[in-house]
Order: structure tokens, then sequence, then C-alpha cells
């Protein structure tokens, strides 16, 4: 996988309460990612761009809400969430701390 397709995978981390608490618990941390991206270059993304050993990836995929607005019905995007499990005793430093 070339540099720029690692950069392309892997939108952003995805920061929130549900996330935070289960970094502590499971050694895991979640990522926004495309919504083309495979999990096999999901593992590999996060392997070269933090150097960790990556030992499982799932993903999910949530829909975006239905909103009404003053000219009818509106659409937010959809958006799909990798879940990374670490090997033991890694970790992924996400800055601000």
């Amino acid at each position: 996988m070339n540099q720029e397709r690692l950069y392309q995978v892997i939108v952003a981390p995805h920061v929130s309460e549900k996330a935070t608490l289960v970094a502590e618990a499971n050694n895991q941390y979640v990522f926004k990612v495309s919504p083309d991206a495979t999990k096999r270059e999901i593992k590999m993304a996060v392997e070269k761009l933090f150097e960790v050993t990556v030992t499982k990836v799932n993903t999910v995929n949530i829909k975006g809400k239905t909103k009404r607005t003053a000219r009818g019905f509106g659409k937010r995007n959809d958006i799909r969430k990798a879940y990374v499990t670490l090997a033991e005793g890694q970790e992924i430093e996400l800055g601000g701390e």
C-alpha cells in the first residue's frame, strides 16, 4: 500500500466517552475510516502510521440521521468506524495528553 492511500484510509480518530472507555478497558482505539476501506487496509495503515501491532479490526457502518429542515428533509452523512485492538502492552498516543 502506498503512502498516499494510508492517509486516505484513516480519516480521523473518533473521540467520545465510549471510545475512551473502550481504550482503557480493552486496549482498543476507534478511528473514522473511509467507506471503501477494507479491514486489511485499516490494519496495515494503523501499523505503519503508529508503529504498533494490530491483533484485530472490527468495523461498523453508521447511517446518517434524517433531519427535518425548513426546506423539507435533509440527511447527515454516513460514517464508518473501525475498532482496532492492539497487542498487549502497546498504545497509541493520540495527542493532547
